[in-house]
């Protein structure tokens, strides 16, 4: 797909204020950054995608007016959604991403050498094309042979599949509009199914501070179909609050996802995750335990 490149935008051109976004956390509260340039802006089926060049965090991914990913801290959501899982698995071979069109969870699963193949299933192909071309750091991995990538709905791909994963990672948007379907139980059923015995199923479950009814809900349904399912924690600066959940799910109960992780390459160096980090991230302050109930 050729994408089309948005008018340059200088900084602080002649006679004007500099131009600042600011995306909202709450009715008094978001996030704000001064915007040197935007580099690309389109409506595609879906939803506004844009993408912006910024002061402190460089490139940023928005849909519809949502940070998405940022060059700066893209690290820490990335790895933590990908290596927990991942090293909590004894030899991750088939991989199947839904959503996460900017390719940084399928660069990750890539660092796991036993990893054979990744199946990225993607709706929007605009974000994948854009993030090909302006985001080259996050989306490297997209062109690597063993991966895959599918341009359909993902609950309809879970829906139809016939192959089994070792691993699924869910890296969706915001869970309302089409994304809503992904947190829903029927969708977790699903995954469960497509999964290997011995399966691990991971998402991004939301935030604590501005998203903790969110968050609590979707713990519950994942719940009831993953008994043995656990959140754990990751400090992601641009996301609401700073403070972000995962949830690991083991399609059998009996699999302990806490268990000391199996570790990565020794040359595959990470920003974030540590096997120390791992261990850490699934003990809870007392205000997000009381949110998960």
């Amino acid at each position: 797909m050729e994408l089309t490149r948005a008018p340059f935008m200088p900084e602080n051109p002649p006679g004007k204020p500099a131009t600042w976004f600011t995306e909202y956390h709450g009715p008094g509260t978001g996030l704000t950054m001064k915007v040197l340039r935007t580099l690309y802006s389109a409506k595609s089926a879906f939803q506004e995608i844009t993408l912006v060049e910024t002061e402190d965090f460089g490139r940023v991914l928005l849909l519809d007016g949502i940070i998405q990913t940022t060059e700066r801290d893209e690290f820490v959501y990335h790895e933590m959604l990908a290596h927990v899982p991942m090293c909590a698995h004894p030899e991750p071979g088939n991989v199947l991403i839904v959503g996460g069109g900017d390719g940084g969870c399928v660069r990750e699963a890539l660092r796991h050498e036993t990893v054979e193949k990744v199946t990225l299933v993607e709706i929007d192909e605009m974000v994948v094309d854009c993030c090909r071309e302006f985001l080259p750091g996050i989306a490297g991995g997209l062109d690597d042979p063993r991966v895959e990538v599918r341009v359909e709905d993902g609950v309809k791909f879970i829906e139809g599949c016939e192959e089994a994963f070792d691993v699924i990672l869910v890296d969706s948007t915001d869970p309302v509009a089409m994304a809503s379907p992904l947190t829903q139980v029927s969708f977790f059923r699903k995954a469960k199914r497509a999964l290997k015995p011995g399966g691990l199923y991971a998402a991004q479950s939301q935030g604590p501070v501005f998203e903790g009814h969110r968050m609590r809900r979707i713990t519950r349904r994942i719940r009831r179909v993953f008994p043995g399912a656990a959140t754990y924690l990751a400090n992601v600066p641009t996301y609401p609050g700073g403070i972000w959940s995962f949830a690991l799910a083991p399609k059998s109960r009996r699999t302990d996802v806490r268990a000391k992780p199996r570790a990565l390459p020794p040359d595959e160096k990470t920003h974030y995750y540590s096997p120390e980090v791992h261990a850490a991230a699934f003990t809870h302050p007392p205000y997000v335990a009381e949110i998960l109930g």
